[in-house]
């Protein structure tokens, strides 16, 4: 899927949100988005650098994008709820979710788990996609097609040592994933994982401190499946996991 190729215009009037939007994966997956004719919401906690893809978007021409300023660690299921009401009355629809944002916590022995970051982790990477996913639906139905991309990692499918909160985290979001898809299978909507793999991102540089991030793929080069997954090239997979890059 590495390798895929969408139209100019595979996302022509297609209502988009895509969450962590303001860096990394999913700033480009925003332009990437607007650049094949999507209407994009930016979901991100710092308005600055929400303010820099909007910015971005404007420049080249695409259309213009909403911006939605909100710390997931600290939302609540009435903030989602506000937002899919907001986004019916301004949009009429959504047609595209992208559960991007994600915190990484540390790499730590199992035992030595705090509970504070165990609470972030799960807060920020499970429940923010729970209660998100569980307000939008009703918008997401009014959709023709909508899609669900949930992010996941090789870390969700194989546990590793010391991956702990993360990974677990990653297990989870595979399953909300899975559950999902067969519970609204033959619907309007699909649900799907992408795991974007080795990527040139801060997070990444984070674990793999060691690591030459030249050698890595950059979010640019892992596109084809997101554009893919959103566009209607994959109205019949659903409950899939792919990756973004080949193994």
């Amino acid at each position: 899927m590495s390798s895929y190729q969408v139209t100019e215009n595979a996302l022509q009037n297609k209502v988009i949100l895509i969450t962590g939007a303001g860096d990394g994966i999913g700033k480009t997956a925003a332009l990437e988005f607007a650049r094949h004719g999507a209407e994009v919401i930016l979901l991100g906690r710092t308005v600055k650098k929400l303010e820099a893809v909007y910015d971005q978007i404007v420049a080249e021409g695409g259309k213009e994008p909403a911006i939605v300023p909100l710390d997931l660690e600290g939302a609540t299921p009435n903030h989602y709820q506000q937002l899919a009401q907001t986004i019916k009355e301004q949009f009429g629809q959504l047609d595209g979710l992208l559960h991007n944002a994600g915190v990484l916590g540390n790499l730590r022995p199992f035992s030595q788990i705090p509970e504070q970051e165990w609470q972030q982790v799960m807060q920020v990477n499970l429940n923010s996609e729970f209660f998100m996913t569980q307000a939008l639906l009703p918008v997401l139905k009014l959709a023709p097609a909508a899609s669900v991309v949930f992010t996941s990692s090789g870390v969700g499918r194989k546990g590793r040592a010391y991956w702990g909160a993360y990974a677990i985290s990653k297990f989870a979001t595979e399953g909300m994933m899975q559950v999902l898809a067969d519970e609204y299978s033959g619907s309007s909507i699909r649900f799907n994982c992408i795991n974007p793999g080795a990527t040139r991102t801060s997070m990444r540089a984070r674990a793999y401190p060691g690591e030459n991030p030249m050698q890595l793929k950059t979010p640019e080069e892992i596109m084809p499946v997101y554009l893919y997954l959103m566009s209607d090239n994959s109205l019949k997979v659903n409950g899939q996991s792919l990756d973004a890059q080949p193994k």
